[in-house]
């Protein structure tokens, strides 16, 4: 399957997941607010770091030599069987971690004990959710598009209707509970759409652990944690500043910013996460790589310019649709924001060739330099400009990094 079908079904997989994201948005607007949306955001970068921590990070790393594997099936269930017991030590380890330091956690995260339950009910569904996440790596490294995004499809499908109930029930409770149970409960639904799979069976999970492909998914596993560190604290440390130096409800706006650019991405970013990654981990030649992205910025950049001038165009209207009048002081972030969204896509492109190449110094170095600096330009020019100063930061900050991959990818393109 080429980018251009699979940009299709992902569009599809992706539409049906922003119609979940508008109505439980419209339904966290309404019912908790711009601060109380800033809350859900400090939880979700919390929660996409101990996800990563518990899943080993090796998720990239076993989609790529999945496909790297695709003709040697007894190398491939070695790859599996390792990955499944890292996936196991590394969950339940950290689901008990969660357990027992639950009231550490809320008070972190929350600055008040309420919320214990949430975290004591991630600790349970942990393991679950980590498991699952594996089984879509491997059908993702299969390149089994159509079933991998029928099961997104499926999980947006739940979430929208589990979600909207729980927050129009218990409010904010109920969306932080649906954020921590949602993706587990998907798992059964995988375990079922997966049973009469022929590769995907228990006889390819039962090896002995190998030290070999620890060591290679060891590289992917520091990718993945530092990312997974560098970026959802980047994001709660500005987010922490807003709420300090300009007001909650200015974080709630900037979260509500930072939003939409995951949203309307999504149709990007799955595509090039299902399609990209396994793609240029079979290629072997530099010529063949270098068409491959040529392809991919010819089908991807005019995709991201026509969506960004939209979303521009009708940004009252998104507002409107998304959230509440309340929101309407966040018009002013959009038009920087989604010149960072360009520069952004425009430079993953190049950055999923370092995945695919396992650079592992070169990635680790990149995330953290461009997380500090998006950090220290957001403080200093919210500082000098007020809450616009965060969208200017945004957009320099993914100028300077697509720059970077520019001239760092020369040599491994020529």
């Amino acid at each position: 399957m080429n980018l251009a079908k699979t940009s299709i079904l992902s569009f599809i997989a992706t539409a049906i997941k922003i119609l979940a994201g508008l109505v439980i948005n419209k339904a966290v607007s309404i019912y908790i607010g711009p601060s109380g949306l800033a809350v859900i955001g400090q939880f979700q970068n919390a929660l996409g770091l101990i996800q990563t921590i518990a899943k080993g990070g090796i998720n990239s790393g076993v989609t790529k030599y999945t496909a790297e594997y695709h003709d040697d099936p007894h190398l491939r269930s070695i790859l599996w069987s390792t990955s499944l017991k890292l996936t196991m030590y590394c969950s339940l380890a950290f689901s008990i971690f969660l357990i027992f330091g639950a009231s550490y956690f809320s008070e972190y995260i929350f600055k008040t004990n309420d919320y214990n339950y949430v975290f004591i009910t991630f600790g349970f569904t942990l393991t679950i959710f980590s498991v699952n996440q594996l089984l879509l790596s491997i059908l993702n490294g299969l390149k089994e598009i159509k079933t991998f995004i029928s099961i997104n499809i499926i999980q947006s499908i739940y979430s929208l209707f589990f979600t909207t109930l729980l927050i129009l029930y218990f409010e904010l409770d109920g969306a932080l509970f649906a954020m921590v149970t949602n993706q587990s409960v998907v798992f059964f639904i995988v375990l079922w759409k997966l049973r009469r799979h022929n590769t995907i069976i228990f006889e390819n999970f039962n090896k002995r652990f190998n030290n070999e492909e620890f060591k290679k998914l060891l590289k992917y596993s520091l990718m993945a944690l530092v990312s997974a560190f560098t970026v959802p604290v980047s994001l709660m440390i500005i987010r922490e500043y807003i709420g300090g130096e300009l007001s909650w409800d200015d974080a709630g706006y900037w979260q509500a910013m930072m939003y939409i650019s995951t949203m309307y991405l999504m149709v990007v970013t799955t595509a090039l996460s299902t399609y990209y990654l396994p793609r240029l981990s079979e290629i072997k030649e530099k010529k063949e790589l270098r068409n491959e992205l040529k392809q991919g910025y010819l089908l991807i950049i005019p995709i991201v310019l026509i969506l960004s001038l939209g979303v521009y165009l009708l940004k009252d209207i998104v507002v409107w649709l998304l959230f509440t009048e309340d929101f309407n002081k966040m018009l002013i972030l959009f038009k920087y924001q989604l010149i960072g969204d360009i520069f952004k896509i425009a430079a993953w492109l190049l950055a999923y060739v370092m995945l695919a190449r396992a650079m592992t110094k070169v990635f680790i170095i990149t995330e953290i330099l461009f997380s500090i600096s998006l950090v220290v330009l957001s403080i200093t020019l919210a500082d000098q400009f007020g809450l616009i100063g965060l969208s200017y930061a945004y957009a320099i900050n993914y100028g300077l990094y697509l720059i970077c991959m520019i001239f760092i990818m020369k040599k491994s393109l020529y």
